[in-house]
């Protein structure tokens, strides 16, 4: 708006007996181990001879897990509720700013005459940004008026009353006047540096509050 007007395995290895020829290793199940570390154990298992290190590997690998695995029972039930929760919320959440969006479309149809106030609001911005870039205060102030309190001004605010909802919009409402009595003011001071940054500051509340209330798209010259 300013730029026109101026981004678990399921096993353990528990018992192990060795010879020089052969080697033999039995399984036990055990729930909740990680499934990945199963091929671990089967790979050493499957070996013609299990050395005190690899056994060690196995039980180390198993226990560890186990304890973790009967230390919180529900670690996977709980992971599971509370990614539910967070679908739900989401879902929540979007149903409501469906019906938010539809809403405010509905009021922006029913608001003929207030988008028409808007939209001489933006006519009148660009004519001040124009002139103001051409240093030429006195036309910028005759499309002003010299206050806060003439007509379109005051329509204008009538138009963000009925069409802002919620406390951000509003904050950007207060923005764009606070911003609109300096600029007034700097031009009738005839200060055209003060007038070039409160006029930025006008035209930039303005494109925000046209964004957050979906106004954006319905306004030429934006």
């Amino acid at each position: 708006m300013a730029a026109p007007f101026l981004s678990t395995a399921d096993s353990f290895l528990v018992k192990s007996s060795s010879s020089a020829t052969q080697s033999s290793c039995y399984l036990y199940p055990l729930k909740h181990i990680p499934r990945s570390r199963i091929s671990l154990c089967k790979a050493i298992c499957g070996l013609p001879r299990v050395t005190k290190r690899d056994l060690s590997i196995c039980l180390v690998t198993g226990l560890v897990f186990s304890l973790g695995a009967r230390g919180h029972p529900n670690n996977l039930a709980n992971a599971a509720i509370l990614e539910a929760d967070d679908d739900v919320e989401l879902l929540e959440k979007v149903k409501k700013d469906r019906k938010r969006r539809l809403e405010r479309q509905g009021i922006v149809k029913s608001s003929k005459k207030e988008t028409g106030y808007l939209q001489d609001l933006v006519y009148k911005l660009s004519e001040v940004g124009q002139a103001i870039e051409r240093n030429d205060l006195p036309a910028a102030s005759l499309v002003l008026g010299g206050s806060t309190e003439t007509e379109w001004v005051k329509k204008a605010n009538a138009a963000f009353t009925k069409l802002t909802s919620d406390p951000e919009e509003m904050t950007e409402v207060d923005a764009f006047n606070s911003s609109l009595a300096s600029l007034i003011s700097s031009v009738t001071k005839n200060d055209v540096v003060s007038s070039k940054i409160a006029f930025v500051s006008t035209a930039s509340a303005f494109e925000r509050w046209t964004t957050l209330t979906g106004l954006v798209n319905e306004l030429k010259g934006l």
